[in-house]
Order: structure tokens, then C-alpha cells, then sequence
């Protein structure tokens, strides 16, 4: 018996520990931001954020057009600049502060 909760324990364990490490995270998003686009942009983290509301940046996620929309908001940033690694952690921070949020990012 101990034998099975131990291995039910190190098993759950495991599986909590790599569910967080593929979930996207607004604070790596918002370091992201601070340190390859806020020049380029020439706007802080909290204005590009507040551009849309959450539903409207699930959409432009959802259909794929997230880089593009990147683009719009910040002309100046070359395109693939942005690694399709960082658009997850972009948009969660994008999300996290998007104008009907009632956050305010600190960059």
C-alpha cells in the first residue's frame, strides 16, 4: 500500500511540475516586451496591452494573426524578429493587461 501512494505521489508530483513548464506566463511576457519591443514600439507594456480587450486579443490569437497585429502596433519592429516561443508569454501578458482587465503592468 505504501508502495502505490508513493507512486501515486511522485506522479502527481511530475505531472503538476510539467503542466507549469509549458503554460505561457504574463511576467515572462512582460520582461519580453521591456527588453525586445518596448524600444522599437516607443510605448510602454501597459499601452500596448491596453490596444484591445481580451476578447478581442484571444481572437487575433486564435486566428493566427497575433505576429501581424505585433506588427501594426509597432511598424518600427522588423518582422520575425518575434520568436513564435515569445508570442505565447506576448500574449499572455497581453491578455493579462488588455484594457478591460483592470491591471496595470509595472514596465
Amino acid at each position: 500500500m505504501t508502495k502505490l501512494l508513493k507512486i501515486v505521489l511522485a506522479s502527481s508530483l511530475a505531472l503538476g511540475i510539467a503542466t507549469t513548464a509549458v503554460s505561457a506566463d504574463p511576467v515572462k511576457g512582460q520582461k519580453l516586451f521591456s527588453k525586445k519591443m518596448k524600444k522599437a514600439c516607443g510605448i510602454t507594456g501597459a499601452k500596448f496591452a491596453a490596444k484591445h480587450s481580451q476578447d478581442e486579443w484571444q481572437s487575433i490569437m486564435e486566428s493566427g494573426k497575433f505576429e501581424a497585429e505585433i506588427m501594426t502596433i509597432c511598424p518600427k519592429l522588423k518582422e520575425g524578429s518575434i520568436k513564435e516561443s515569445w508570442q505565447k508569454h506576448i500574449f499572455d501578458f497581453s491578455y493579462e493587461y488588455a484594457n478591460d482587465s483592470g491591471n496595470v503592468p509595472s514596465c
